[in-house]
């Protein structure tokens, strides 16, 4: 299985990062400018077009899990390169190294011509190789990647230039995580905060223009894959880490530690996958096989409001999202499940309120997926579905429902024992960017 991403919207209350205010119709990093999977752009499609999808660009590119990035006219992602007569084993929890590269590349937005690459030798050792995990981060003219076996990468946004890079297995005494490392990267001031893992250095801080280590904080067996979050409880920013064994609160300066919640038990196969989400003074966890955790954070010790009660994969209740990151508006909570079931939640006891499995992989199937944006403007939601389709939809407490949807790209990896698309896409310039395993599109949503 693997660990890719999560996704939310709508009405949570997400701290500003500093690149919420530079590029407010872009998608410079994981889940956009405010971090909070909104896209804000007025003037989009309500409907998408009954003579199909209008593409502005398809550029083909390598294998990977990684979404893209949006920043300044231009379209940063990352792929796979398999070393000449080598192929991915057939069976996708195999660990044999596999020689290869990643690549980083720089796309010009207006019509995908690659401006420039930059490629590394990366022989693979995880679990699911199909390629990177990470959307890259770009702020200030940098990008920052973080590929699949921890090297992580600052690069000169306009020309590709290394800046400077780490070596996450090298420089932290590290063995790849079973499905390689994940966490999105976060920019926070002067900072580039990552999920790294091993004894005391769960978290650690950069200094993001050379990338000098500015804090280390938290131990853990294993990291662990949830993306390190910043929310704002009880009138302080706190960097949220969910690592398996814990949740915690840190300070995005220092590292200390304000709070900890410990898990028991630990999540299963360490699968803290999907992003933290914060609404008010609450907190939302989900994973596959624990289920869904939701704390109350209104002083400097969380308490619980409810979870799940049951580990398993297939007799689940609450919610036990596997890569999805949920979306919470409105006192609901919506997102799918362990084997596809779209489901809405009350958020205030986790009682189910209804499911389906139309938007994921329309009937139970292990894993099934579909990503969720939400619109401001319009209130629909764009769902992203494992079988390559654009949906768009309304999710209310009372129902699903449809408004209308088309095939995007095909869905080609076949790890997980059947065809999907595990990527989450970006939304800017009034348009959706995704990619497969073999190209990357660009898809026109201005309304006419």
């Amino acid at each position: 299985m693997r660990p890719h991403s999560l996704l939310l919207s709508g009405a949570l209350i997400c701290a500003v990062v500093p690149l919420s205010s530079v590029f407010a119709d872009d998608w410079p990093q994981w889940l956009g400018p405010q971090r909070d999977a909104v896209w804000r752009e007025t003037g989009i499609v309500e409907k998408l077009p009954a003579d199909g999808l209008k593409y502005r660009w398809r550029v083909p590119i390598g294998g990977g899990y990684a979404g893209p990035a949006v920043a300044k006219g231009r379209v940063y992602v990352m792929d796979r390169q398999l070393a000449s007569g080598v192929s991915n084993p057939t069976n996708p929890f195999a660990r044999d190294a596999i020689p290869g590269s990643e690549r980083v590349l720089c796309l010009n937005e207006a019509d995908g011509k690659i401006l420039w690459k930059h490629e590394y030798d990366c022989p693979y050792t995880v679990s699911y190789a199909s390629g990177p995990r990470c959307t890259p981060t770009v702020y200030d003219g940098k990008v920052y990647t973080l590929g699949a076996e921890g090297n992580l990468v600052c690069l000169d946004a306009e020309k590709g230039g290394v800046v400077w890079s780490r070596d996450f297995k090298k420089d932290f005494n590290l063995k790849t995580p079973l499905w390689g490392f994940a966490g999105h990267p976060l920019v926070d001031g002067n900072k580039l905060i990552c999920l790294v893992g091993g004894e005391g250095s769960v978290a650690v801080a950069f200094d993001k223009n050379t990338g000098k280590e500015l804090w280390r904080a938290l131990s853990a067996k294993e990291p662990g894959y949830a993306p390190p979050m910043i929310y704002e409880f009880t009138g302080k920013r706190q960097l949220i880490i969910w690592h398996p064994e814990a949740v915690s609160s840190l300070a995005p300066d220092t590292g200390k530690v304000f709070w900890t919640y410990p898990l028991a038990p630990s999540v299963r196969s360490g699968m803290t996958i999907p992003s933290p989400r914060q609404s008010g003074d609450r907190l939302f966890l989900t994973s596959f096989y624990n289920g869904s955790l939701m704390l109350r954070v209104d002083s400097d010790k969380p308490s619980l409001v409810w979870a799940s009660q049951k580990v398993s994969e297939m007799d689940t209740d609450g919610l036990h999202s596997v890569m999805a990151t949920p979306l919470l508006n409105d006192g609901y909570i919506y997102s799918p499940c362990s084997y596809g079931q779209f489901r809405c939640l009350k958020a205030d006891t986790g009682e189910r309120v209804w499911e389906t499995f139309e938007p994921t992989s329309g009937k139970s199937a292990r894993w099934g997926n579909a990503f969720i944006v939400k619109n401001s403007a319009s209130g629909n939601c764009f769902l992203f579905s494992e079988t390559g389709d654009l949906i768009i939809a309304k999710l209310t407490p009372q129902k699903y429902t449809e408004i209308s949807r088309a095939h995007l790209l095909d869905a080609v990896d076949r790890q997980p024992g059947r065809l999907v698309v595990w990527s989450h896409p970006a939304f800017a310039n009034k348009s959706i960017y995704a990619r497969n395993d073999k190209e990357i599109a660009c898809v026109d949503l201005a309304q006419r």
